[in-house]
């Protein structure tokens, strides 16, 4: 697909001059360019015919939610045939851990995830990874780590009637990739066994559901269903199903990182207790390990953001992987 815009607008005023200016400074390597306009003076349009003319994926940030949303919002309109996305901070709401070394006061992190801001943003990695026609207006949420494209990607399950498979091996490989099992109703990045033949899936980044249907050890069918209705919507010839997580990452790799903090947080003791931070130590140590138990047995944990580093093998003082690493 490429970006085509579906507009009844033509540029007008100094909007083909602005548009032609911002192409030929990208098409000469120019970084940093600026398109100066008052409120209502079509610079999202002006934007949107730049992005037609490059046909590349495109990442559009705002300083806040809102106005991700409303940009969101208008190039979708722009661009209906597209995949124009929305990638923003999951937290509904975020309060730090906290201590408090002279009454030893520890103050647990909580946070609430808002469930569907987590699909949209998965929805846009996945559309990176398969997709060229794909704009993504985020927060400042991109510029903070984000689990590995590379193991995302691998740990896709690709499946299609004629696969050989059983039922067991089917549920072990989706919560392989942090599927939920449950017996009520199908939220995203949950399954369910129906039986011995069906198994039902709502993939972490849509609203539908995947019935897949086996008999005799192989798969006979594929069916998309809306989950209100239960009406069928299509059988489609094969499917993808992305993980339910950003933070992947194999065996070997989990190993090394689990060695790696083990060292970082041998460092860090020594440098608190060398100041006399005795408390401080004992907190940091706790903390860690109980992190590091949850590494190992699920392979995530709460506070998994502050451990990308080390689960995605890259050495001290190398960048983590953002939203940026997703882009082709």
């Amino acid at each position: 697909m490429k970006f085509k815009i579906k507009s009844d607008y033509e540029p007008a005023g100094d909007q083909p001059q602005a548009i032609k200016s911002l192409v030929a400074g990208l098409k000469k390597g120019f970084k940093k360019q600026t398109l100066l306009g008052v409120t209502g003076s079509g610079k999202t349009f002006t934007m949107a015919n730049v992005i037609e003319s490059i046909q590349k994926p495109t990442l559009v940030i705002a300083h806040n939610k809102t106005l991700a949303a409303q940009l969101a919002q208008e190039f979708k309109e722009f661009f209906p045939d597209n995949a124009v996305h929305y990638f923003v901070s999951y937290y509904d709401y975020y309060q730090p851990e906290a201590y408090i070394p002279h009454s030893d006061t520890y103050i647990e992190k909580d946070a609430s995830i808002n469930e569907e801001i987590d699909r949209l943003r998965h929805a846009s990695t996945q559309s990176l990874l398969t997709r060229k026609d794909v704009i993504i207006v985020a927060s400042v949420s991109c510029i903070y780590g984000l689990g590995s494209p590379e193991e995302y990607k691998a740990s896709n399950m690709y499946l299609k009637p004629g696969d050989k498979t059983t039922r067991t091996e089917l549920l072990q490989r989706l919560i392989s990739i942090h599927y939920e099992r449950t017996n009520a109703d199908l939220n995203s990045g949950m399954f369910r066994s129906i039986g011995s033949s069906m198994v039902e899936v709502m993939p972490v980044s849509e609203n539908f559901v995947y019935r897949i249907v086996l008999e005799d050890n192989t798969i006979t069918d594929i069916i998309l269903i809306d989950p209100v209705s239960s009406k069928i919507l299509e059988h489609p010839p094969h499917i993808f199903i992305f993980p339910a997580k950003h933070f992947l990452t194999d065996g070997n790799k989990k190993e090394f990182a689990i060695k790696s903090i083990k060292e970082e947080l041998k460092s860090q003791l020594a440098k608190l207790e060398k100041q006399g931070l005795v408390l401080e130590a004992e907190r940091l140590k706790r903390r860690t390990s109980y992190d590091l138990a949850l590494i190992k047995e699920v392979g995530y944990c709460s506070g998994i953001e502050n451990y990308s580093r080390h689960l995605s093998g890259k050495a001290p003082g190398e960048p983590p992987e953002t939203l940026f690493s997703y882009f082709p």
